[in-house]
């Protein structure tokens, strides 16, 4: 088969190649099509379609399905870290997960990617090691600025039980809405922090 015999859909992409080029463009379309559609619906074809590039493309930078989605779910994790305030760094309670409502609600799709596959594992244990390490990248986040916060630090049970109630609000969120209820529970969190002697707001306006 020439180009001459080539569909017009593949012309099209081929024209509108700049606007899907690069990994970072294949991999957003990658986790628009799992958090629309479900796993299933992943394909070489999908997220060529998706990026507006042709299908050759998304093989070459690629080679699997499981490397696709392997990177795919890293590039969310990535994304998530850099846009919340999971870890802030300053040790202030004020600033621990400021934004969250606003950040599902700026890109839900990076979200959902990320529960669909956590799903997605129980049906398929090949995705399992993955998925564990790239979320020890979540735990870790928390740990560190719980470290900050609190001045015994946190363990493992503390730190899971702090990421699980924000991960469960990020999903209550994704479902139901209701951004304030989210604003206000993680506020909630805040004076349960302040609790486990964490720096309060008296000590927070004392220091830069």
């Amino acid at each position: 088969m020439t180009d001459s015999t080539a569909d017009p859909e593949s012309r099209t992409s081929r024209k509108r190649l700049q606007y899907g080029e690069g990994r970072e463009a294949l991999l957003n379309a990658a986790v628009r099509v799992v958090a629309r559609g479900g796993l299933r619906r992943l394909t070489y074809r999908a997220v060529a379609q998706e990026a507006g590039v042709t299908h050759g493309l998304v093989v070459h930078h690629f080679g699997s399905r499981d490397a696709l989605i392997e990177e795919a779910l890293a590039h969310t994790i990535r994304t998530s870290l850099s846009t919340s305030s999971l870890e802030p760094g300053t040790g202030r309670v004020a600033d621990f997960s400021t934004g969250l409502s606003e950040m599902v609600a700026a890109d839900p799709d990076t979200q959902a990617f990320q529960y669909e596959l956590l799903l997605e594992s129980r049906r398929r244990p090949e995705l399992l090691p993955p998925l564990r390490a790239l979320y020890d990248q979540y735990f870790d986040a928390t740990q560190r600025e719980l470290g900050r916060m609190l001045p015994a630090g946190a363990g493992r049970a503390l730190t899971r039980l702090v990421f699980a109630a924000l991960d469960g609000l990020v999903l209550h969120q994704l479902i139901l809405g209701e951004p304030e209820v989210t604003d206000s529970a993680v506020e909630e969190l805040r004076s349960l922090l302040r609790l486990l002697d964490a720096d309060g707001d008296t000590a927070d306006d004392t220091h830069p």
